[in-house]
C-alpha cells in the first residue's frame, strides 16, 4: 500500500529530515539509509518499521546535517604531520623545488589522520530521534489509511457485482435445468424415436446426469465466502492475507459453477464474476 511520511527538525544541535516511503509489496522489503551516529542501531529501527508498516516496499532516508561547529571534530597527530612537512621542505630544498602540495601531502601521510574515533549517539539523543521516526511512520500509515478507505470501496464494488451475478445466475439456474432435460430427451427422440426405449430408465438416467450438473451446494457456499469477505474486511486488524484466502475460495466455487453450467447464459454470467474477482486478487496485493 502506497503511502509518504515527512519529519523535518531544526534544532541548535542539527537539521534532520525524516522520509518514509512506501510502495504495493506482498511482503516488507525496507530499504534503510541512516546517518552513521545511528548506523548501530539498524536493527533496532528495522524492527520498530515491521512492526509498524508490516508490508510494503519501504524506503526510510535520514538526512542529519549537524550545525556549523557541533559534532565530531576528526583528530590529527599534530607532532607526526609536524614532522613529516618538515621532512617534505627538507626534500623540495635538496632539489630546489616549490612547496605547492606539501601540506596536502604532509596530511594525508599514514598516521596523521586519526579515524578510530567513531560517531555514536547518546541514549537521550537516541530516544529523541526514535520518537521522530515514529512520527514519520505514523505520518505514512495515516497516507495509507486514506488510500485504504478508497480501496475498500472498489473491493465492496468487486464483492457486489460478483453477487448480483450470483443472484442471476440463480434465474438463470431452474430453466437451464429444464433446457437440459428438454434437449436430451429431443436427442434421444431424434435418434431412436419411440422404439425401444424405456421411460422409466430414461427418466432415471437424466436423474443421475442432472444431478451432476446441480450448483445448489456451490451457490449456498459462494454466497457464504462473499458475506464472509466483507465481515472480514470491515475488521480492525491486518487481514490482507486472510481475504486472499477468502478470495481463492470464492474463485473455487466460481470455477465449479462454471465447469456444471452446460449453459451458455450461465457461462456468460461466469466469466463476469471471474473478472470482477481478478480485480479484488490485484487488489488485495496492497492490502495489508
Amino acid at each position: 500500500m502506497t503511502g509518504y511520511g515527512q519529519v523535518i527538525v531544526n534544532s541548535n544541535e542539527a537539521n534532520i529530515v525524516i522520509e518514509v516511503k512506501s510502495l504495493n509489496s506482498k511482503f516488507l522489503d525496507l530499504s534503510l539509509r541512516l546517518p552513521n551516529k545511528f548506523s548501530e542501531k539498524e536493527l533496532e529501527v528495522r524492527n520498530l518499521v515491521a512492526d509498524q508498516l508490516e508490508r510494503g516496499k519501504v524506503s526510510i532516508n535520514i538526512d542529519h546535517q549537524p550545525k556549523a561547529g557541533i559534532g565530531l571534530q576528526l583528530p590529527y597527530d599534530e607532532m607526526l604531520f609536524a614532522s613529516h612537512y618538515a621532512a617534505l621542505k627538507k626534500l623540495a630544498d635538496k632539489v630546489v623545488a616549490g612547496y605547492e602540495g606539501i601540506f596536502q601531502l604532509a596530511l594525508q601521510a599514514p598516521g596523521v589522520k586519526q579515524t578510530s574515533q567513531i560517531e555514536t549517539a547518546d541514549s537521550m539523543e537516541w530516544e529523541k530521534f526514535k520518537n521522530q521516526l515514529k512520527e514519520a511512520i505514523e505520518c505514512c500509515n495515516k497516507f495509507r489509511k486514506i488510500e485504504g478507505e478508497t480501496l475498500g470501496g472498489k473491493l465492496e464494488g468487486y464483492i457486489a457485482t460478483i453477487q448480483k451475478g450470483l443472484t442471476d445466475i440463480e434465474k438463470v439456474d431452474s430453466a437451464r435445468i429444464e433446457k437440459i432435460r428438454n434437449r436430451i430427451k429431443g436427442n434421444i427422440k431424434n435418434l431412436f424415436g419411440q422404439e425401444g426405449i424405456d421411460a422409466n430408465r430414461l427418466e432415471q438416467e437424466m436423474i443421475f446426469y442432472i444431478e451432476k450438473l446441480d450448483i445448489q451446494e456451490e451457490r449456498v457456499r459462494l454466497a457464504t465466502h462473499l458475506t464472509y469477505f466483507l465481515t472480514v474486511m470491515k475488521e480492525e486488524n491486518s487481514n490482507g492475507k486472510k481475504l486472499s484466502f477468502i478470495a481463492q475460495e470464492i474463485g473455487r466455487e466460481i470455477n465449479t459453477i462454471g465447469s456444471k453450467a452446460n449453459d451458455a447464459a450461465m457461462q456468460k454470467l461466469v466469466v463476469e464474476m471471474k473478472d470482477e474477482l481478478e480485480k479484488i486478487k490485484e487488489q488485495l496485493n496492497n492490502v495489508l
